[in-house]
């Protein structure tokens, strides 16, 4: 059977945008146009791909199979010929990223900052974010998250070191409270506590002991999923927090907060930049990846 790539195409938009209107719209074609390369494509395969009301437009089952096995070809195929036609020009174009709020090394700014100043054509749209969801799904490039969180199928590269997670007070509560000696000691403890949405608990502080790693479900007086507020409020006083050694080794320095439980907190695998395995990377893409092997 012969390939009927506008038909494709343009099934690829519609299912996109869920819409006949904004299809047309993005082609910068007239949406009686889309609907008969729908109708031509649907009468080729002899199924029906939309399903068309008044007010929506969905894909049936098979034009939902239909999609998941061509968008990824003919995403393949786009970034070839970018590839081909962006060989000799400077990398451009807008780079949606999805980075997770702990990973100081990439978010600090030195590293974004010498990026766009090596590559002025690329725009960079960084989203902060805790929420575990698919790049791909979600139009984002890549993503930057802790290792041991990333599906296998994902490409990594390291975009830091060996991480630690470790205990932090301010002199003024350990002068009050005093200090815990062992994670177990941390439930008689007023504790600043962190979750990444308000529907999630908070999160367990992980500690290992002797090659064991447990994790200790802290009794939180504050809960936010704002670091900086952690941070402030315990700088004050208000109590014990937990988070990566890289967000609160400035506020160690100055002596405003004091690191606690340091012989239960073992290093682990840190953060990588992560994306969907390509024969054929975006040249803004391969221009960060590269960037990021040469910063560390």
């Amino acid at each position: 059977m012969a390939i009927d790539l506008n038909g494709i195409s343009v099934f690829l938009a519609v299912a996109e945008a869920q819409s006949f209107r904004a299809a047309a719209e993005n082609l910068g074609v007239t949406r009686p146009a889309i609907s008969q390369a729908i109708r031509r494509l649907e009468d080729r395969l002899g199924v029906a791909l939309v399903h068309r009301t008044t007010r929506s437009v969905s894909l049936t089952e098979a034009g939902e199979q239909l999609y998941q096995r061509v968008a990824p070809a003919i995403s393949e195929v786009g970034l070839a010929l970018d590839a081909t036609t962006d060989r000799d020009s400077a990398p451009s174009g807008l780079l949606r990223l999805a980075v997770s709020s702990i990973a100081e090394q990439f978010i600090s700014g030195p590293l974004l900052a010498r990026f766009t100043d090596a590559f002025p054509d690329i725009q960079l749209d960084v989203t902060v974010t805790d929420e575990e969801f698919d790049i791909v799904a979600e139009g984002y490039d890549a993503g930057v998250r802790l290792g041991e969180v990333i599906d296998q199928d994902m490409v990594a590269v390291p975009a830091s070191g060996d991480q630690r997670q470790c205990a932090f007070a301010a002199p003024s509560y350990i002068a009050r409270f005093g200090k815990p000696d062992h994670p177990s000691e941390l439930s008689a403890h007023r504790c600043i506590g962190w979750r990444p949405t308000p529907r999630s608990a908070p999160y367990r502080w992980e500690f290992g002991e002797d090659g064991r790693e447990f994790d200790v479900a802290v009794d939180p007086q504050i809960t936010t999923n704002d670091m900086w507020l952690m941070i402030r409020t315990a700088c004050a006083g208000g109590g014990i927090t937990f988070g990566m050694e890289d967000t609160f080794k400035p506020y160690v320095e100055s002596g405003e907060l004091v690191p606690l439980l340091q012989d239960f907190c073992p290093p682990f695998a840190g953060f990588f930049l992560y994306y969907p395995s390509r024969r054929n990377l975006a040249p803004k893409l391969r221009a960060l990846v590269d960037h990021v092997k040469r910063w560390r």
